[in-house]
């Protein structure tokens, strides 16, 4: 038996809270992939309080992650039980991995106010911009691999048992093979473009699962129960 509308549209829900507070994050400056630490801690500096709440809102986003695994788990564990226990850890390891990176770069809001002000360290103050820029990234990768994990453990669930239309269940399982091995190649030598077209698909997925499960999963789960 399928589970419960009311669990799936708490997922759908949860999926596009995540997917837009991520959005608003980036909008506010809180930008993944950062590498220039000088020019980062010009762009705080101008504006350190819109930076902040940038950070604020992405660990909220994080924080529907850590959500999602318990939603997730209750409504899809009947399934495959096993499947769900890994998915569910992935993505709370995907939640703490990010959630790290986020507390971590708060560091630069006071970095930035040194560096504006400071007059002849700015070289050894952009290196520790340089050594948080790296552990975020660090972190977002982590995450992102084991968001992929997560996605590929419950799709293959729901491959397996049909508990939603298999072309979404094939989309996600193929957005977090590629986007595995698309993270994997990048960590290893760092070539990442397998890894950007792995995440497009990762967040066309998600919209999709999400969408699906907050509009459509009601009739899907009437029509499923009628048979």
């Amino acid at each position: 038996m399928i589970s419960t509308p009311l669990a799936l549209k708490l997922c759908g829900f949860l999926y596009i809270f995540i997917l837009i507070t991520n959005a608003a994050s980036v909008g506010l400056g809180n930008r993944t992939g950062e590498t220039d630490s000088e020019a980062m801690l010009a762009s705080i500096s101008e504006n350190p309080s819109r930076y902040r709440m940038g950070v604020i809102v992405a660990i909220a986003s994080h924080l529907g992650i850590v959500a999602i695994t318990g939603t997730l788990f209750v409504a899809f564990s009947q399934f495959n039980r096993q499947l769900a226990l890994i998915g569910s850890v992935s993505r709370l390891g995907e939640a703490l991995a990010m959630i790290y990176g986020e507390v971590t770069v708060l560091k630069l809001i006071d970095l930035a106010r040194e560096y504006a002000f400071a007059d002849s360290n700015k070289e050894s103050l952009r290196l520790l911009g340089d050594q948080i820029l790296r552990t975020k990234n660090t972190g977002v990768d982590l995450g992102l691999l084991l968001l992929s994990i997560g996605a590929i453990a419950y799709c293959i669930s729901f491959v397996q048992s049909g508990a939603m239309p298999s072309m979404i269940a094939w989309l996600g399982l193929a957005a977090g093979i590629l986007s595995a091995i698309g993270i994997l190649i990048k960590l290893a030598s760092g070539f990442n473009a397998l890894a950007v077209i792995g995440m497009v698909l990762m967040m066309v997925f998600e919209v999709t699962f999400g969408g699906w499960l907050l509009l459509f999963s009601h009739a899907y789960v009437r029509r499923e129960l009628a048979q």
